[in-house]
């Protein structure tokens, strides 16, 4: 082990057992922590206008303060951009995260001085937790990749902005830069694939022992590496490689092909971070689902999914939730979001500790017919059709075909870009169909009740994802193509790019 790792691992142990303590206590916590939020914004403008005081019990908390999306929260952030203080928490925000939004365009998202530990500390605390938990610290002595968006920020209302995975880069400590790749400038290119080839570039002959990023996106590195190296794989090229980091999207539909390009499977710390705060992150090599940030300043609450449109929607605290119920998700933060719809559904897959695992977004599902299909089924039908049939994929979509052009009933379509094709498409269908028949009833009783028929499988050319992102302006960096929708806006975008039923 070398003296970097040596140095640090007293204090990665004195992490795992700080949150060894926090998971153990996280109901009282988030019962501790609602009131030193509320006595923060007391004297803030939301505050007033809502009456927030320490004093209130989270019962009261509910009376005053509804839920929100940005839209609602939007006039109070353009109040900042305006100049004003003490808005939604004390000061002005640090920095905002710039980030895409469905109606409201560009979202600026609120970092404090006091939701910067929250953001930063928690990605160095998984880590570190990773390496107390497994001994496995080798990957403090090389060198590490972050695949992320550009570092350059600019001024919103006097406050630096930009790509949270940007602002991430001028925090990164002193005693880390020497082994961050890849360089600033690097970063800096907004065109992907021209800052993947110099990412590759300046990454090829060094000593990489941890890469993180998004799936897809990391999927595309390891290809144009070794398409340069000349390597089968990605061990090959870089030996120590040891820990792969990642976020955003569900790994599994991904890990067959990603670990046949690593040439073997390699421990993976998966991260929920989100421009308006760190949620959870794994915490267990053995154990699944993700522990809840609970002791990073953010008050976590849990609505029903069903309800989340209802003008008085069921609210629960982490005490009140149940394991395997679908909830939409809020947050309440030392960022000044309050009661925050951040648009994701999790569930628990344990309450003591509280572990979670994604299941969608609230806004990314299909339920044209009533059989409210959401992001899990369809990421789970791929990974079983897949290890059924040895097929593995580069992405895919999923969308409802009201009225195919062929005639006859309607039917979900699947978008998919096989990395390793199936040897019989039409049984890849099946065993997809047969998997969502299995988790889905609504879906069965449409498929059986002869309502839908069942879903077929529209295979795409090669880099159809890529070329289709490419021209929507959203190729790489933390972009990631919606697992399913409602609308066919992004059906009807991968048209052009539908193979043949043999594939070829």
């Amino acid at each position: 082990m070398g003296i970097r790792a040596t140095l640090i691992r007293p204090f990665a142990r004195h992490i795992a057992r700080q949150i060894d303590r926090w998971a153990k206590t996280a109901v009282p916590i988030q019962q501790r922590l609602l009131p030193a939020l509320l006595a923060k914004a007391e004297k803030t403008a939301f505050g007033q206008a809502h009456g927030l005081s320490a004093k209130m019990d989270y019962a009261a908390f509910r009376e005053s303060v509804p839920v929100r999306d940005y839209e609602a929260l939007r006039p109070w952030i353009d109040r900042i951009i305006a100049g004003e203080r003490d808005v939604l928490w004390p000061g002005r925000p640090r920095y905002f995260a710039k980030t895409s939004g469905t109606t409201s365009g560009v979202k600026y998202i609120p970092i404090t001085r006091d939701s910067l530990p929250n953001h930063f500390g928690t990605a160095r605390n998984a880590l570190f937790n990773y390496y107390a938990r497994t001994g496995k610290g080798a990957w403090l002595d090389g060198k590490m990749i972050f695949l992320s968006g550009s570092p350059e920020l600019e001024e919103v209302g006097g406050i630096p902005t930009g790509r949270l995975s940007g602002i991430a880069n001028h925090l990164v400590p002193a005693w880390l830069r020497t082994n961050q790749l890849p360089s600033y400038r690097t970063n800096c290119i907004e065109d992907w694939e021209t800052k993947l080839d110099a990412i590759v570039d300046e990454t090829l002959h060094a000593d990489m022992r941890l890469i993180s990023g998004i799936p897809p996106w990391v999927q595309m590195y390891y290809e144009r590496l070794l398409e340069r190296s000349g390597k089968r794989t990605v061990l090959e090229v870089f030996p120590n490689y040891s820990v792969f980091v990642y976020g955003g999207v569900n790994f599994e539909p991904y890990r067959a092909k990603l670990e046949e390009l690593v040439g073997g499977r390699i421990d993976s710390v998966e991260t929920y971070p989100a421009s308006e705060g760190f949620i959870a992150f794994q915490d267990s090599q053995t154990e699944p689902g993700l522990l809840l940030n609970v002791a990073s300043g953010i008050f976590f609450e849990f609505v029903p999914a069903e309800e989340i449109f209802n003008e008085h929607p069921t609210r629960l605290s982490l005490a009140e939730v149940e394991l395997g119920v679908n909830y939409a998700l809020l947050l309440t933060s030392n960022a000044g979001l309050w009661a925050y719809n951040i648009g994701d559904t999790v569930e628990f897959v344990s309450l003591d500790p509280p572990r979670i695992r994604v299941t969608g977004r609230i806004k990314h599902f299909i339920s044209a017919f009533g059989e409210h299909v959401i992001g899990k089924e369809v990421e789970e039908a791929m990974r079983r059709a897949c290890a059924a049939t040895g097929a593995s994929i580069v992405d895919f979509t999923v969308a409802p075909q009201v009225h195919p052009p062929e005639g006859g009933l309607p039917c979900h379509e699947w978008f998919v870009e096989f990395a390793t094709p199936p040897a019989d498409l039409e049984a890849f269908a099946k065993c997809l169909d047969e998997e969502m028949v299995r988790q889905n009833i609504y879906y069965r009783d449409l498929i059986e009740g002869r309502i839908l028929r069942p879903l077929v499988v529209r295979p795409l050319a090669r880099d159809a994802f890529r070329k289709f992102m490419k021209a929507r302006g959203k190729l790489g960096g933390q972009n990631k193509t919606p697992r399913l929708a409602n609308d066919r806006q992004y059906a009807e975008g991968l048209m052009p790019y539908v193979l043949q039923p043999d594939l070829k």
